[in-house]
């Protein structure tokens, strides 16, 4: 192996093909011409010993498994110059540095909030915010995209540091007027007749759903509907289409205005914690020490506030 002659340029090849199954429109992504593209992977192989690319059944192309880790290696790369240069960006405008914080998709309601509070509060520090769901942030997590992560229940990969920085509550709505609005003590078995509005696999919200349900329901099957968002799951709601069990923090709006209700049962709500996070392999700079230690001590100050 030659790894002195490696070069982002030969590395972007290999996950343009990966991304598009095809040299032809790698090239077309990459500005290059299919030769040029065919010839940076191949001097690759050359350098590694070994296949990266390989013709499908179908006539498209596909990574090898040495291929994968090449793609892993090249976001990792992409993501640490992003994150340099980001970096040399701040210190030029005077500022102590610039901060990505990942957050998964439900913490949208309060996180642009945050972010505000923390420009006002450190204003020499630039945070940029990254939003996804589960399985996109702790990607990003992984190829070092984001410096600091607010999300549930932390993930087994990568290892993280994790601090608890505020309660999250997950409730089960319906839309006003529903036979189970109302009633004090829902039974389990009247909640597997509904229909279960949720969101797409790899969603935390999704994760706590199915395991709510399949322990009050004791293998009882129960009808699902899957939305892709937040936003749809609370208009297929107010549409009459089913209940969702939701984090309580996406739908205050709609519960202080009436427009959704929660349904009333002994395990409601389902109280969860919400984590900030960072990998446990990386030691955070001052300018994310200051938004980590801004983040524990007032994190939980920017989640919407339910009616009483």
């Amino acid at each position: 192996m030659k790894p002195a002659g490696i070069t982002l340029k030969q590395m972007r090849a290999v996950d343009a093909v990966a991304k598009h199954q095809s040299i032809t429109r790698a090239a077309d992504v990459l500005g290059l011409t299919p030769p040029a593209v065919h010839s940076q992977i191949k001097t690759l192989e050359d350098l590694i010993g070994c296949e990266l690319v390989i013709k499908t059944q179908n006539a498209g192309m596909a990574l090898t498994p040495e291929g994968e880790l090449i793609r892993a290696l090249q976001q990792t790369v992409d993501a640490s110059l992003e994150s340099c240069l980001m970096q040399i960006s701040a210190m030029r405008r005077g500022l102590a540095g610039s901060v990505r914080l990942g957050v998964v998709s439900t913490a949208k309601y309060f996180a642009p909030a945050m972010v505000a509070g923390m420009k006002k509060a450190l204003p020499n520090i630039e945070v940029v915010l990254f939003v996804g769901n589960r399985d996109e942030v702790i990607s990003a997590m992984t190829t070092q995209s984001v410096d600091l992560v607010v999300m549930g229940r932390p993930p087994r990969f990568p290892e993280v540091v994790a601090a608890p920085v505020g309660a999250h509550p997950h409730v089960i709505v319906a839309p006003p007027g529903h036979r189970l609005v109302g009633r004090e003590d829902v039974h389990a078995l009247e909640l597997l007749k509904e229909t279960f509005i949720s969101r797409e696999p790899g969603s935390g919200t999704r994760i706590l759903m199915t395991r709510y349900l399949d322990r009050i329901g004791d293998g009882t099957t129960y009808e699902t509907l899957v939305m892709n968002s937040n936003e749809t799951i609370k208009q297929a709601v107010m549409a009459g289409l089913g209940v969702a069990l939701i984090s309580q923090h996406t739908v205050t709006d709609e519960l202080n205005s009436g427009r959704l209700a929660r349904i009333a049962s002994k395990d409601l709500p389902i109280v969860r914690q919400w984590f900030l996070l960072h990998r446990a392999d990386h030691e955070l700079t001052p300018a994310q020490s200051e938004v980590w230690e801004f983040l524990c001590d007032r994190c939980e100050e920017y989640f919407p506030v339910l009616n009483s």
